[in-house]
């Protein structure tokens, strides 16, 4: 691999030293933080020798390059005469688009685990109701139903905590002033339905159960009101002054202004929804069908969920996203099996079929970014199938009743009591199977994995290391064992740089899982081991640490030094790393998997260093 080469490629591609105002690498990923971001050819990126895919995260352009990020960076950095360190500083740099997706994805993706598991479990409710298994005058159905309620009654008070993390502000006050719009006493006035004043005020009697947009509002105005309490009060009184101040200057407010404002944005909201529903039913699930990929691909599908959860918590159900996405990704997982027909290439096959699999269920990335996208063709496939099937599925009506990854395995979210809805989204999704199954194996494209150039540079790189038929890693780490899925980072969890597992780590020490010869992050969060039988593997301590800057961590080695199994490379201090704010969870990758038949992860509980977990097959 050329590094000066594609070095100087992604520089020039990226604008260069006019464009670039901040440029890093942490243990697989060149980061840019850029003056204009429009600009970017995407595609070219990815084209470059050695760049496995180019995301937008966190404000910053992230191309993955895998292990070999340093010497690639290296070689960029030698033309770069800007800021290379890491200081948080990217939002000032991000246009406004960018700046609100931000605010968006912090506000509502802790949401989702608590409404996705609610909501499926309303679609078991559904499922047995409908089956007339399950005694619906009984109080097991009662309490599941309440069970499957709470997310979307107590949406505030989840949508307070995370407004609280993203605008800054205490999260205890915030979910206090979400307490106060759902206060029984509070609900017991409004149903009374007389007039309910404050202070000689009146105060509107509104219903915030299941609302979105005030307690976002509330929260915001109320970062403020913290800071100002916090600059005017003096110091020895500020513990109980400035909550004092918050909430009774934030509570009626609240309830008086913008409680209501909100509430009523909301169903203006509901209301343009629904009158675009009875006008034009079609347009909306055709176009996201349609768009799904590129909305995901650069995540400005998550400025859809503040609509579409407005729209469920006033209707009841939403027809903004579940319709479109669904035939969107199933159409994804069709077009990956179309691949695996057609393709000559193990790789791309094994790959396909996996991708396939899980794009079905509602999991698209893998499908996405391993197999349609790098291919191109497939995604226009994707994109005609999940169009049609969107617009069978607006022509119909079907709307969602719940949230969850749209597939297969959350097809119940779509059950109600008219049996036409799941009926046309089940039709909706085949639409979308049939069409870019069909597509995909008529549309003519390079389906092999990888330029001839790269095949030939694998099989000299294979030609040079002998691989062993098969072999058991131990491992680098004391700690409990998980899987990689449950990593915060697509990159791992989607398995983009391989296959592998994590661990988090109860002692600081990452030792030598075999005799290999070392190579250590400038940054010191990450070590790769390049064995002489044939396996790269790669150990990353935590998440988003390389901001630490090698804070907390002490290298033993040196690079390219050659270490025995067992022998101590890298030590870390746990509750420093934790106690700055981060997560310690550790992956550990086979970064040459594609070399392997079977990767099997051996251990499942708390494991010791040495100790055998992971097994590799050819």
């Amino acid at each position: 691999m050329d590094y000066k080469k594609i070095g100087k490629e992604i520089f020039d591609l990226v604008g260069g030293n006019n464009n670039i105002t901040q440029m890093t690498h942490c243990a697989t990923r060149l980061r840019f933080v850029l003056k204009d971001f429009s600009s970017i050819d995407h595609e070219k990126l990815k084209a470059i020798p050695g760049v496995l895919d180019v995301i937008f995260k966190g404000g910053q352009l992230q191309v993955i390059i895998g292990p070999d990020v340093p010497e690639v960076y290296r070689a960029a950095d030698a033309l770069y005469t800007g800021s290379k360190n890491n200081n948080n500083e990217k939002g000032e740099n991000q246009n406004i688009l960018n700046r609100i997706m931000a605010v968006v994805v912090g506000i509502f993706n802790p949401m989702l685990p608590a409404i996705t598991g609610a909501g499926m479990i309303k679609a078991v409710l559904a499922l047995l109701k409908a089956f007339s298994l399950i005694d619906v005058n009984g109080q097991t159905f009662a309490i599941l139903s309440f069970i499957s309620d709470s997310a979307f009654y107590f949406m505030p008070m989840i949508l307070a905590y995370s407004s609280a993390k993203v605008f800054k502000c205490s999260p205890g006050l915030a979910i206090t002033l979400a307490g106060v719009l759902l206060h029984p006493n509070f609900i017991a006035m409004k149903n009374a339905g007389e007039a309910v004043k404050f202070a000689g005020i009146n105060v509107p009697l509104a219903g915030y159960a299941s609302t979105v947009i005030p307690i976002i509002l509330i929260v915001f105005l109320m970062s403020y009101v913290e800071r100002f309490a916090e600059k005017i009060l003096p110091v020895h009184i500020k513990y109980i002054g400035r909550p004092l101040i918050i909430l009774l200057v934030m509570a009626p407010l609240s309830l008086i202004v913008v409680g209501p404002l909100g509430f009523n944005i909301g169903n203006i909201l509901a209301a343009g929804i629904a009158f675009l529903d009875n006008k034009a039913g079609w347009l909306v699930p055709t176009v996201i069908g349609t768009f799904t990929p590129l909305l995901v691909m650069f995540g400005l599908h998550n400025g859809l969920f503040p609509i579409a959860t407005t729209q469920l918590g006033v209707s009841g159900h939403e027809s903004i996203m579940g319709p479109g996405m669904l035939p969107s990704n199933v159409a994804q997982g069709a077009a990956c099996m179309a691949v695996a027909v057609k393709t000559k290439s193990k790789e791309m096959r094994q790959q396909a079929i996996s991708a396939g699999i899980t794009a079905l269920l509602g999991i698209t990335e893998p499908a996405m970014y391993g197999v349609t996208l790098r291919l191109k063709k497939p995604l226009i496939a994707v994109m005609i199938g999940g169009g049609l099937g969107g617009l069978y599925a607006g022509l119909t009506g079907v709307v969602r009743y719940s949230f969850g990854s749209p597939g297969f395995a959350t097809l119940p979210v779509f059950i109600s009591d008219d049996p036409a809805n799941i009926r046309n989204a089940l039709i909706s999704a085949f639409i979308g199977i049939i069409v870019s199954f069909v597509l995909t194996l008529l549309i003519k494209f390079d389906y092999n994995y990888g330029s001839p150039e790269e095949v030939i540079t694998d099989q000299a790189l294979s030609a040079a290391r002998p691989i062993l038929q098969t072999a058991v890693i131990n491992s680098p780490l004391s700690g409990e064992v998980t899987s990689l899925s449950e990593v915060n980072d697509e990159i791992f969890s989607k398995g983009l740089l391989g296959k592998g597992v994590a661990v988090i780590p109860n002692e600081g020490k990452v030792t030598a899982p075999y005799d290999a010869e070392v190579s250590i992050i400038e940054t010191k969060h990450a070590v790769a081991f390049t064995g002489d039988n044939g396996i790269d593997l790669l150990v990353h301590v935590g998440i988003d640490t390389v901001e630490l800057n090698g804070k907390y961590f002490n290298c033993k080695v040196k690079n390219g030094d050659k270490v025995k199994a067992g022998d101590v490379v890298l030590e870390f201090d746990i509750n420093a790393i934790k106690k700055a704010g981060y997560k310690i969870i550790t992956p550990i990758i086979i970064t040459n998997s594609n070399e392997f038949e079977s990767i099997t992860q051996i251990s499942s509980e708390n494991i010791i260093s040495g100790k055998p977990i992971l097994n590799l097959e050819v």
